[in-house]
């Protein structure tokens, strides 16, 4: 019985410690904790494809990038549930501007 109790109150303060990164942030604070690991910080890609000047994400519409941030194709998880439409707004907002478009 007292391993249950320890187990719970262990799992109970890893949750309450747990928060959403994505809270509250938007444009190049959002893409730094919801994209940069995959996409890399200077958008050049590693685990995802590069997203800068010149890459595929480039010659993407807003929507189609709104569309792939909520769907979350392939490997890459979906953020529908995840972000407002305010902060995929801002993502996409912060792509252009380092695209150059």
């Amino acid at each position: 019985m007292r391993g249950v109790v320890v187990i719970v109150m262990f799992v109970g303060v890893v949750v309450a410690g747990c928060s959403d990164a994505s809270e509250g942030k938007y444009g190049a604070d959002l893409f730094g904790v919801t994209c940069a690991h995959c996409h890399g910080s200077d958008l050049a890609g590693g685990v995802g494809p590069p997203l800068g000047p010149g890459s595929d994400a480039a010659t993407l519409t807003d929507e189609q990038i709104a569309g792939v941030i909520g769907v979350g194709p392939g490997a890459m998880p979906a953020f529908a549930d995840r972000l407002t439409d305010e902060q995929v707004e801002s993502l996409i907002g912060y792509l252009r501007e380092r695209q150059g478009s």
